[in-house]
């Protein structure tokens, strides 16, 4: 039952009585379901980014055929490191992503190497592939926490606020049996990501932001905020000197990231940056000048200084 204050009964967000959904023979996790939604919708993103730079969309699926199984996995490992006690007890248990358990970190850096090393082996500027790709892995960073609503995971302390979570019991942690409602710290996140996937596509377009700065500043603030979340979240983790493991690596990578951004800022302009690849968007379409244009390299063309975008000429997608 949910908690009473005053006699009166609180408004709460109720759980989803399942976590999927038979379609024939086959069951649906909707935890994977969303996942498959939010990379598919990053895509479709960081394509219309990417071309608005100059570069090839093509590239995107390609970078997304070896990055995407490479988060994945990396993401895993991740979490079997630093959330033991919620491995399910089955020799299969460290590959059962489907209920749930991947770490973002994990994710980040494993996505990252592969798509740096497939952008780079194309012949593209990375840093800018990278600024492309960042409010678009927020996007399916927000897609993604739906799925922890179902799976009724990443939530935070008990609480009697209005729009508090429903849990049931099975999943709550034994020490918070007594409590029905708690924090919906993956509501918090979701809201979060996609006002940062905003601001990031806000200052692209207003700003001239130089190669990884967008990028730099994703983990910047998703780093921040996680730092807050880590304070709020009750369920199974690492500890170390009574703080989830989770909040000292958003701490030094909110630290690490601040710095980055200043340093890919203040680099001096580098004229022969490539962006990336042939594309039906003309130089007047992309604020790059004509003249720019290598038409005898099959993945270039040079934006403005350092490969940063002119105000105004950005990407608004």
């Amino acid at each position: 039952m949910p908690h009473y204050a005053s006699g009166h009964l609180l408004s709460f967000i109720p759980s989803p009585s399942a976590n999927g959904f038979h379609l024939g023979p086959l069951f649906i996790h909707v935890y994977g379901l969303m996942y498959v939604i939010g990379i598919t919708l990053a895509i479709i993103i960081t394509r219309r980014r990417w071309r608005a730079m100059g570069g090839n969309p093509e590239l995107v699926g390609d970078v997304a055929i070896w990055a995407v199984p490479a988060g994945i996995i990396a993401a895993r490992i991740y979490f079997d490191i630093t959330t033991p006690a919620d491995i399910p007890h089955h020799w299969w248990g460290v590959f059962a992503v489907w209920s749930g358990g991947l770490g973002i970190w994990g994710g980040i850096a494993g996505g990252a190497a592969a798509g740096i090393w497939r952008v780079r082996r194309a012949g593209a500027s990375a840093g800018l592939f990278a600024n492309a790709i960042a409010p678009a892995l927020l996007v399916a960073q927000a897609v993604g926490r739906i799925g922890n609503y179902f799976n009724q995971e990443l939530f935070g302390k008990p609480s009697t606020l209005p729009w508090a979570l429903e849990i049931s019991q099975q999943h709550r942690p034994a020490a918070y049996l007594a409590y029905s409602t708690f924090q919906p710290s993956f509501l918090y996140e979701l809201i979060f990501d996609l006002a940062l996937a905003a601001a990031l596509v806000w200052l692209g377009h207003h700003r001239r932001i130089r190669p990884w700065g967008l990028f730099a500043l994703y983990v910047t603030g998703y780093s921040a905020y996680r730092i807050f979340e880590e304070s709020i979240r009750i369920d199974s983790s690492e500890h170390f000197l009574g703080l989830r493991l989770n909040f000292y690596v958003a701490t030094v990578l909110t630290l690490i990231s601040i710095a980055w951004f200043v340093r890919s800022q203040r680099r001096p302009d580098r004229p022969g940056l490539t962006a990336a690849a042939s594309t039906s968007a003309t130089p007047s379409d992309i604020g790059l000048a004509a003249t720019d244009a290598e038409p005898g390299r099959d993945n270039a063309v040079v934006p403005e200084a350092d490969g940063a975008v002119a105000p105004g000429s950005g990407p608004d997608h």
